[in-house]
């Protein structure tokens, strides 16, 4: 329980530092947060190779999804892009950063893929949302915008909590 929520505070504080870090145009302060919450992480896994690959894919993966909607002119972020038509790198940093949450604070999610796709359909919009009102990001419509956030939220993160299941470097060789 305690672990939990000391993810959860980790989690919240790397989130802030990065999206208020975008909004003034100093991404990469929130980013070097990033890396250190992520090394202590790894450095705590019982098998962290495991965990690499699972923070790997499920930045790859989120990186896609908010590049095709940055391709698409739906998101437009603030600062921290050094592709035209790409999901800023802190971005990247932010679904690493959660996936670094799902075998320990969201292990739960596992075998509850209807909670996964509500939880991933409200949080993610919710997210943009406030980092929307924080200035990191925005929308040609919002409402298509989060519409669409919603929706691939729903999709990706219960296939990251089966990934989390095969890539577990948490939970100690049984």
């Amino acid at each position: 329980m305690i672990r939990s929520i000391l993810y959860f505070v980790a989690f919240q504080g790397g989130w802030f530092a990065c999206v208020l870090g975008a909004a003034h145009g100093v991404a990469w302060l929130g980013v070097a947060l990033v890396v250190v919450l992520l090394a202590v992480h790894l450095a705590l896994a019982a098998r962290p190779l495991q965990e690499f690959k699972l923070l790997l894919i499920a930045g790859a993966i989120g990186t896609l999804w908010d590049s095709l909607l940055v391709a698409l002119g739906i998101t437009h972020f603030a600062s921290g892009t050094w592709f035209a038509l790409m999901a800023p790198y802190w971005i990247t940093a932010l679904w690493i950063l959660f996936a670094a949450t799902l075998n320990v604070m969201l292990r739960w999610l596992r075998g509850r893929e209807l909670t996964s796709i509500v939880l991933g359909g409200l949080g993610g919009p919710l997210a943009f949302y406030s980092g929307s009102r924080l200035g990191a990001v925005s929308f040609q419509s919002p409402w298509i915008a989060l519409s669409l956030q919603a929706l691939g939220w729903a999709v990706v993160t219960p296939l990251l909590v089966g990934l989390s299941q095969r890539f577990d470097g948490i939970a100690p060789d049984v």
